[in-house]
């Protein structure tokens, strides 16, 4: 309730101060060219994601005082992700998030894969961003070894999207996270940085007390699919870190080190060996090869079948054989993020199991990603044992592993209620509270009056925001996007939506990432009043209390 007092004073005092701000654009309603159509803003429903979710309402509040009619269309995860990455040509505006994985702990990550042009058709850049002047920045960063110019490169990179505002990126959440210190060893809860406690590493290396040796943990999302070639979602994420290994790992401080791995060694700008440990296995018992390794690596290669890691492979020319575990990898330029972006991110595949699945895939026309469960055949600490995606993962110790966890078994509870998912923590039916989206004064309390709690927090890696659609108008004019991304104030949305757990963000790159974070984008002037400006000088008009394309502009929609 005091969430909600809070919540709906900050709005109401939004809405008061923009209801003075009507008149100067709507006395220009001479020169107008086509009303601007609905927009649909996709979200996710109230129970699911509530912070998102109140943050959409807020917006479509703000783009409503510019005179825009708003939907805010709520869809469940699986319909939201079906929409908006497989129908790119179809939807307008929607909720997004960029959750904070490991791999993201080098900006490579969100600077090249998500705006690059070359990932626009299929790949994360989503929205359709296409801007050579970015292009040549994104590449340039990651082949620069240096630091410090490699560190200016990434900032420019966040200035050109602070200019075009391909997405309105709205804050950077405080991950709050909690587990219960009856069940966990204290000192084995690995904080992770930019990331939380919710990690690979608390995974494997959390230490039961006594005799409760499983880890219950929650999603408030279900797991769509889980599959080595394709990840979609926050949830899936956690469960393919587990079971599939990789050559590399972002450790604890976000710096990359071996762990499929014995060495990596760089031979030379552009050429990698790498040593696999001995004695490795798959979860069907069969040894890890580095033909298997050498595999990994082609298979995303292939055609474009698999999309979401097809930029992780770009860069490398060919993998060969030099050894029984050894292999080199030879890539087109110098790669700064290599070992993070590409050995940290790709999954180790067994050959045997999924060259069959590629050569078929090679003679259809869907990708990798029309199989969202294919055989969870890994070689990671965990091994699937049952997978009901819409109820619960269950994963087992994989007792074979060089580093086996220390518990038994990692299950994960689908639970899209709050409220439910605090009763269940109450109750220690959730040992570990992995996604919480209720009020986090609720939580606080509950750790002050149960002292088995122990909260944590961390400002994430990730970032929550508004994706525009940049192949239909009016989205593809970046002076409108600009106006409709400055008319929200992301401190009030901090306090509105976020209840203060969470950072103001302009920025695809984390004040968490501190090195490479540029706070310049952050003194922007945000406000209806700034908006309406800059709609006025684009040549928008209201008509009729209505917002107008400038004069001579028809709306043309892409086909559907």
């Amino acid at each position: 309730m005091l969430r909600d007092s809070r919540r709906n004073a900050v709005l109401a005092a939004s809405l008061v101060a923009a209801s003075a701000l009507l008149s100067p654009l709507a006395a220009q309603a001479q020169a107008a060219g086509d009303k601007i159509r609905k927009i649909v803003l996709i979200t996710w429903p109230q129970g699911a994601n509530p912070q998102a979710h109140q943050a959409s309402q807020f917006v479509a509040q703000a783009w409503r005082q510019l005179g825009l009619d708003v939907e805010v269309r709520a869809m469940p995860w699986p319909q939201h992700i079906q929409v908006v990455w497989n129908e790119r040509e179809k939807w307008d505006t929607t909720m997004w998030r960029m959750v904070g994985r490991p791999e993201r702990s080098d900006p490579d990550e969100v600077v090249f894969n998500n705006y690059h042009s070359s990932t626009a058709a299929t790949g994360f850049n989503f929205v359709g961003y296409l801007n050579p002047e970015y292009d040549k920045v994104a590449v340039e960063q990651r082949q620069t070894p240096e630091a410090q110019k490699r560190r200016s490169l990434v900032a420019q990179a966040q200035r050109l999207l602070d200019r075009d505002q391909p997405q309105m990126f709205l804050v950077h959440p405080s991950s709050i996270k909690a587990f219960n210190k009856d069940v966990w060893t204290e000192d084995s809860i690995v904080s992770q940085s930019g990331i939380g406690i919710r990690n690979f590493w608390t995974f494997v290396r959390a230490t039961p007390k006594g005799a409760q040796k499983q880890m219950v943990l929650n999603s408030a999302e279900p797991v769509v699919a889980v599959s080595p070639m394709y990840i979609a979602g926050a949830a899936s994420s956690w469960v393919t870190e587990l079971v599939w290994d990789r050559i590399a790992r972002v450790g604890p401080d976000g710096l990359p080190q071996p762990w499929a791995a014995e060495r990596i060694d760089w031979v030379n700008a552009t050429t990698v060996d790498v040593t696999i440990r001995a004695g490795m296995n798959w979860h069907d018992g069969k040894p890890v090869t580095i033909e298997d390794v050498i595999y990994s690596f082609e298979a995303p290669a292939m055609g474009n079948k698999v999309p979401m890691y097809r930029s992780a492979v770009g860069d490398i020319v060919k993998v060969e054989k030099t050894g029984d575990r050894k292999a080199r990898f030879t890539l087109k330029a110098p790669n700064a993020a290599f070992v993070t972006a590409s050995l940290a991110k790709i999954n180790l595949i067994p050959k045997h199991v999924w060259e069959p699945i590629m050569k078929d895939l090679m003679n259809r026309p869907e990708n990798a990603e029309s199989l969202p469960n294919p055989p969870a055949i890994g070689s990671g600490p965990f091994k699937m044992v049952r997978n009901r995606g819409q109820e619960e993962i269950v994963l087992d110790r994989f007792d074979g592993h060089f580093s086996a966890p220390k518990m038994d078994r990692w299950v994960l509870r689908i639970v899209p209620n709050p409220e439910a998912t605090l009763g269940m923590f109450r109750r220690n039916e959730i040992n570990f509270l992995a996604d919480y989206g209720g009020a986090p004064d609720v939580l606080e309390k509950l750790a002050k009056d149960a002292p088995q709690i122990a909260l944590r927090s961390e400002v994430d890696i990730g970032f929550e925001y508004v994706a525009f659609n940049l192949r239909r108008p009016p989205f593809s004019d970046v002076n409108f996007r600009r106006a409709l991304s400055m008319a929200v104030d992301r401190n009030m949305l901090v306090q509105a939506a976020w209840n203060g757990y969470a950072v103001p963000s302009n920025s695809h790159v984390s004040p968490a990432l501190g090195y490479w974070h540029e706070p310049e984008v952050m003194k922007i002037k945000m406000g209806l009043p700034v908006a309406k400006e800059m709609l006025e000088k684009a040549g928008y008009r209201l008509v009729g209390g209505k917002l107008s394309y400038p004069a001579g502009v028809k709306e043309t929609l892409p086909p559907n």
